[in-house]
């Protein structure tokens, strides 16, 4: 008798819909056959689901067992397809009727006892039952409330193999369960913030352009002048998670299986930080089963790098693609895979080598080749995807001993956010977010400039020898700074401030 239970598996941050049939024949020797192009963690499912199907006190006659995962031409992967298994085996034997199956999505990694324990990837495989119309969606109880969050499917969590069986012969009532109610993104608290911060009011006012525009940013100062502090701090400026922005991250972690247990949701914008020892696999993502890398995990957050030129060279030079396009693609040879990666990329490195060129109370060690050299390991094109490049200077004793309050996170995000809300009625039915996103057309129709600011952008552009990158960012930037000062057009003085904040622009030009 054949019988067939749907599931679905993973390609990218996406699912696909699974078709998991069983034909099992009582001529011939007895024997199992799994096809449809499974891998290991698959494969193994035999033995976890005999054994659950022994210890729960269930018999299937011996028999010619033959499994089919349809599309047969694609791969799948991980632990689970168990209980749909061990559901199709049962109706096959006609333990089940094969009609309760029907309709029905499941997923699940059986322990030996029979027990259910989480698989990752559930909240796009939900999307997929849901979009499928299906009837309800079987999960481990450890994922259920993650799956919940999709709106129109009804979820049941299920704790072992005999309260899935009860629950699809009716024998066992399951309620579905109800979606987290603070599921609609809203933002913890952070444990820091910005009047922590002593000084450094040109880096502040910097971080306050490049959030309110979405700007990618790098800190150059000598060690010890709070790069790193103010870097762990912008998440705390940043404007909330929308709902749709909170599935996208969401979608991320659990394919990645970096959800804690028992979330729903990613509430918070996230917040990665790698070491530069990080392989340009483990940065952009990859590897011979492919995941997510940290441009991913940082998608609609702050991927900081500290000690930027101390990265391989390699991981660095492959950012360059998904911080023009926000998405990543690997391509494989049967195979090529899209995760998203629209990221704010902060970075943060010293002005050479010792660390104290623009420090007046250290000696600088280091000679001009040493720190071109230096230099060097980062490559023009990747400098020029970077918007701001800001000096942190060392802070002077005043400001450190200075009781003066300073400007709080909650004050620049309210700032940034009346920002952000211009920029969101300004490009309502454009393919842009923020002002970083502008290209093109978009660009021309949005950041127009009177005579005397093209004359100002121009001498600037000669004088500095600026790219044609360098020049697009410069319009953007001055188009947050005007945003932020609530002005409709951009002015001389907004030019002059965007082009103070390129710092590295105005040292190649000397």
């Amino acid at each position: 008798m054949i019988a067939r239970v749907a599931c679905a598996a993973l390609l990218g941050i996406d699912a696909f819909r699974v078709d998991l049939e069983v034909d099992l024949a009582r001529q011939g020797m007895p024997a199992f056959t799994l096809v449809g192009l499974a891998e290991g963690a698959v494969r193994e499912a035999k033995e976890r689901v005999f054994a659950a199907l022994k210890n729960g006190g269930y018999r299937l006659p011996p028999s010619r067992i033959t499994v089919n995962l349809a599309p047969a031409d694609r791969r799948k992967a991980g632990s689970g397809y168990d209980l749909p298994l061990a559901l199709a085996l049962l109706g096959a034997a006609e333990v089940v009727p094969c009609e309760r199956l029907e309709g029905w999505y499941m997923v699940g990694e059986l322990s030996l006892t029979g027990e259910l324990k989480p698989v990752p990837g559930i909240l796009p495989m939900a999307i997929r039952a849901r979009d499928e119309g299906a009837k309800g969606f079987l999960v481990p109880a450890a994922n259920a409330a993650e799956a919940a969050v999709v709106e129109g499917l009804a979820v049941y969590a299920v704790r072992s193999l005999g309260e899935a069986v009860g629950f699809v012969t009716g024998e066992c009532a399951l309620s579905p369960v109800s979606p987290d109610p603070l599921g609609e993104g809203s933002a913890s608290e952070w444990m820091c913030d910005f009047a922590e911060v002593k000084g450094q009011e040109h880096a502040k006012r910097a971080i306050e352009i490049a959030a309110a525009g979405g700007h990618n940013l790098l800190f150059l100062g000598p060690p010890g002048s709070g790069k790193t502090m103010l870097a762990q701090r912008i998440p705390t400026v940043l404007p909330a998670l929308t709902f749709e922005e909170a599935l996208e991250v969401t979608k991320v972690y659990s394919v990645a299986d970096l959800l804690a247990p028992e979330q729903a949701l990613v509430r918070t914008r996230p917040f990665r930080s790698p070491h530069h020892t990080i392989s340009d696999v483990g940065l952009v993502g990859g590897g011979a089963y492919p995941r997510p890398g940290e441009v991913s995990l940082a998608h609609r957050g702050v991927l900081f790098l500290d000690e930027l030129p101390e990265f391989k060279k390699p991981a660095l030079e492959v950012m360059r693609q998904p911080l023009e396009s926000g998405s990543v693609t690997i391509s494989r040879a049967a195979i090529a895979l899209t995760y998203p990666a629209d990221f704010m990329l902060v970075a943060a490195m010293n002005p050479c080598p010792c660390g104290y060129q623009t420090d007046e109370r250290h000696v600088c060690v280091c000679s001009d080749f040493q720190i071109q050299r230096y230099r060097s390991r980062l490559s023009g094109p990747l400098l020029d995807r970077i918007d701001l490049h800001v000096e942190v200077p060392a802070v002077p004793y005043e400001d450190l001993r200075s009781e003066a309050p300073g400007v709080t996170s909650a004050q620049m995000r309210e700032r940034i956010e009346a920002a952000r809300s211009v920029q969101s009625a300004r490009y309502a039915g454009s393919p842009c977010i923020t002002n970083a996103d502008l290209t093109g057309r978009w660009l021309e129709d949005f950041c127009r400039l009177g005579q005397a600011e093209h004359a100002f952008l121009g001498k600037a552009v000669n004088t500095l020898a600026l790219s044609a990158r360098a020049y697009t960012r410069i319009l953007r930037i001055a188009r947050t700074i005007a945003d932020l000062a609530g002005e409709q057009t951009i002015a001389v003085p907004h030019i002059a401030e965007a082009i103070n904040c390129r710092t590295l622009d105005r040292q190649s030009a000397v």
